[in-house]
């Protein structure tokens, strides 16, 4: 059953949201209370399995996707150059508006790094909201202009060598309050995890975490890693 289970495409594995789930999904609650019954119903959840792709180059997208727990990676084609991670997707986390709204194919992978429990809402449902909803239409303008921030902040910290403001900036990507409002002060994640996203070995990313903990940014926690200080660890990744 478990490997039937595994080959099973996401969809077909999908279930109705939880009260619980429901009440977790930030956008949902701006909304009016008839769109916000109706998008109740319209909303599908899967468990999805370590490794399983969810978004895949080339493919045509059916859903707009959140994360209800769990982590998930963005990155690139790697059959056609150097693996890079755009970035790690946390609870709490939708993604995917930009390529609903241009009617095109992914132009990125997403996988899960963990078994993951993941949210989507049938496109049509999403443009639904768009034509009709005004606090809807606001969160994704909201969404699309701090990721662009979150991009544009990463394309310049990527460029430097320095594999300590390479785990703080995946570090305060992931503590984004506005794209990932799941995570809260408290970000479970592995240092393996953490150092798939980063592009570094499990010991550098240690290294580098035992660093920003002595900073008194950061501290390192059974199966995760708390913030103490966004604001200092946002000012160490701008202005190192």
């Amino acid at each position: 059953m478990a490997e039937a289970a595994a080959v099973t495409p996401l969809h077909r594995r999908a279930r109705h949201a939880t009260p619980a789930e429901l009440a977790d999904i930030v956008w949902l609650q701006t909304l009016e209370p008839a769109d916000r019954d109706r998008v109740a119903e319209e909303l599908q959840v899967a468990e999805a399995h370590p490794g399983e792709l969810l978004c895949r180059i080339g493919r045509t997208p059916s859903y707009w996707l959140g994360v209800v727990s769990g982590l998930l990676k963005m990155n690139n084609d790697s059959s056609v150059g150097a693996p890079v991670t755009f970035t790690g997707i946390p609870p709490g986390a939708w993604f995917g508006e930009g390529t609903l709204l241009k009617h095109e194919a992914y132009r990125y992978n997403v996988q899960a790094l963990r078994k993951s429990t993941v949210a989507g809402l049938p496109m049509a449902s999403f443009h639904r909201l768009l034509d009709n909803s005004i606090p809807f239409n606001r969160f994704v303008m909201r969404q699309l202009n701090e990721r662009l921030g979150q991009f544009i902040a990463a394309r310049e910290i990527d460029r430097l060598n320095d594999p300590d403001l390479r785990v703080a900036r995946s570090l305060a990507a992931l503590f984004h309050p506005v794209l990932y409002p799941g995570v809260g002060s408290l970000l479970r994640i592995t240092q393996q995890e953490l150092g798939m996203l980063v592009g570094l070995s499990r010991q550098r990313v240690n290294e580098a975490l035992h660093t920003l903990q002595r900073s008194g940014l950061i501290r390192i926690e059974y199966g995760g890693v708390r913030v103490l200080d966004l604001d200092g660890l946002q000012r160490q990744v701008f202005h190192s």
